[in-house]
């Protein structure tokens, strides 16, 4: 599963190569015709929810609007996960402002900051 957040058009064309073993999880901002176009054409299942907007001119073209896409809910819940572990990764300052700017050092903070939330949780849930 790839995540899908922030600039659509730079992070889209950075994460082009890793979709062919990947399906895309985004948000309303990625609905776009050429994102749709692009993942129809490589075979690729997006799972992204359409923009209120789109919905209403489908309907208000009646038979002529078309199908609407088709949309995973199971999947596209699990992003929240995502979510909330890339925002209890942000509280750590170095993480949150990027402050390595070496990937690999990047990466490692990443992966102690992880290991810190995972030993917290695990702590909290030993607990009588």
């Amino acid at each position: 599963m790839v995540h899908l957040t922030g600039d659509g058009q730079q992070l889209w064309r950075q994460v082009r190569t890793a979709l062919p073993d990947h399906y895309p999880v985004g948000d309303k901002g990625y609905s776009t015709r050429k994102i749709r176009l692009d993942l129809r054409r490589r075979g690729i299942k997006a799972v992204i929810p359409e923009r209120r907007d789109q919905i209403a001119n489908r309907k208000r073209r009646g038979s002529r609007g078309g199908r609407p896409h088709p949309f995973d809910a199971l999947t596209y819940k699990q992003r929240n996960l995502v979510e909330h572990c890339i925002g209890k990764l942000k509280q750590w300052r170095a993480i949150a402002t990027r402050f390595d700017k070496l990937a690999s050092r990047y990466l490692a903070g990443v992966t102690i900051a992880s290991l810190m939330l995972r030993l917290r949780q695990a702590e909290l849930s030993d607990t009588p």
